[in-house]
């Protein structure tokens, strides 16, 4: 066997140990994307379920009219041209046609417009909340503090809690690897959680694709999202906003519970007089106050 041989013989064992090996060792993240996925994350609100229909709405639509337009091109190209004894038509303009390929893209436009407006309007309405928790993104870390509804006055630092050994390769990694933390948030299933986020140095934004909800935090301003979970669940996220260093140690994990299960952690975390309280190693005078909120 020549040396060519020899090589592509060893490279198609490499890659398919490479793929075995893979195959075996990727697994599906509780509560975050899955292996070989190809569309949004499994919605868990009704506003995720929204963002699914419209993107595949308007997939569709983008399809036809691509098919359409390239079709008729392309047959004019082959059908119409020149070796055929085909001649161009001479003409300078048609009313018609100008009304036609004005009036047709409108509607289309006007069709995508109506659906996708009021999901936005929705996406914007966290009026009538259940509960209330300020977001305060740090470097790198999350702040939650529940300031209205069940759990008012519990509040929490939520930090990255893969080992340092893990990430750096000396020790194995879980299957929720740079996406686990110390302290989740946690809802009840079923409730309107109205977020209002901030930031104490630089622009974060927490999101949850799960949620359908990406919401900047920046400092000195106060934003609001919301979102109301309809399962029971982890659902995962991450900093979506390029904050320095340690940008991609900054995930989100949101515990979704039973109302059972939400009043037990509620007594929990009312109970325990460990807590430490939210700023106490932050700049007070950087985060925004409750009464401002």
């Amino acid at each position: 066997m020549n040396l060519f041989g020899k090589v592509t013989r060893a490279s198609l064992y490499f890659a398919v140990a490479f793929g075995t090996a893979f195959a075996h060792a990727a697994e599906n993240m509780p509560g975050g994307p899955a292996v070989n996925q190809l569309n949004f994350a499994p919605p868990a609100t009704k506003i995720m379920q929204e963002i699914h229909w419209l993107h595949w709405m308007m997939l569709a639509i983008c399809a036809v009219i691509f098919i359409g337009v390239f079709g008729v091109m392309f047959y004019s190209i082959l059908k119409h041209r020149k070796s055929l004894g085909h001649k161009s038509a001479s003409f300078h303009e048609s009313t018609t046609v100008e009304i036609i390929w004005t009036v047709i893209p409108l509607l289309i436009v006007i069709g995508m417009a109506l659906p996708a407006t009021k999901t936005v309007v929705a996406m914007k309405d966290t009026t009538n909340s259940d509960i209330t928790i300020k977001t305060t993104g740090y470097q790198w870390k999350w702040g939650y503090d529940y300031i209205k509804g069940e759990g008012e006055g519990i509040n929490f630092i939520s930090t990255l809690a893969t080992s340092r050994e893990a990430i750096n390769n000396l020790a194995p990694k879980s299957d929720t690897y740079l996406m686990e933390v110390d302290n989740e948030m946690v809802v009840p299933v079923g409730k309107k959680i109205r977020l209002i986020t901030t930031a104490n140095d630089v622009i974060h934004a927490w999101a949850i694709p799960a949620f359908g909800v990406k919401q900047d935090a920046i400092p000195g301003f106060v934003r609001d999202t919301w979102f109301k979970a309809e399962k029971i669940g982890t659902y995962t996220g991450q900093c979506t906003e390029l904050c320095g260093r340690d940008h991609g140690f900054m995930p989100i994990v949101v515990e979704v519970k039973s109302k059972e299960d939400f009043d037990a952690w509620l007594a929990k975390q009312q109970g325990s007089k460990d807590a430490a309280p939210l700023n106490a190693d932050q700049p007070k005078a950087a985060v925004a106050t409750t009464a401002q909120l």
